[in-house]
């Protein structure tokens, strides 16, 4: 096809589809044709894929960090040991060295992957965790309030008539 063929407007034989303002599956659409008339569109095909909510959230940066550390240290490790196997396969000189930095190199993955949940477990305690209560310790909670507010009023109550300098029933000084 050649520019000028590309520029110039050309009859579509097929409207064009355009999505509509809920973005539902078969749904028609207004569309308008080069040469300026109008017609409605035929239901729309299943789409390739639809978007969903992440079922969790993103990790914290210093956790991601650690995580992807971990990551490359394990595949460097799994990498060194599979070069030792080989150079002990082949009997070649470079076996032994390799099976000593492999073993090294274990001792530092499994450091790594522990480094991993240690960041995860204080990122957790420093910036909390969001939670939902289930709807029993919700109403210990509100009975251990109320508890706690009525003994703070009978306290105020007592140190009250404690300073007015009458006994706990007489309600005045008469």
């Amino acid at each position: 096809m050649k520019t000028a063929e590309r520029r110039t407007p050309t009859r579509r034989k097929t409207p064009v589809e355009r999505p509509d303002a809920d973005g539902g599956v078969g749904a028609t659409a207004r569309v308008h044709r080069v040469d300026g008339s109008a017609g409605v569109s035929a239901p729309r095909p299943k789409p390739l894929w639809v978007e969903e909510p992440a079922l969790r959230y993103r990790m914290a940066d210093p956790v991601r960090t650690a995580a992807v550390r971990a990551v490359l240290i394990v595949s460097v490790t799994l990498i060194q040991a599979m070069v030792a196997f080989f150079c002990t396969l082949a009997e070649s000189w470079l076996a032994f060295p390799m099976v000593l930095s492999s073993i090294l190199s274990t001792v530092v993955a499994t450091w790594s992957v522990l480094d991993v949940w240690v960041t995860r477990q204080v990122w957790k305690q420093r910036h909390g965790v969001v939670s939902t209560p289930s709807s029993t310790a919700r109403a210990l909670r509100r009975e251990r309030r109320r508890a706690l507010k009525q003994e703070r009023r009978a306290e105020r109550a007592r140190t009250r008539q404690e300073r007015r300098g009458g006994r706990p029933e007489q309600l005045s000084h008469s």
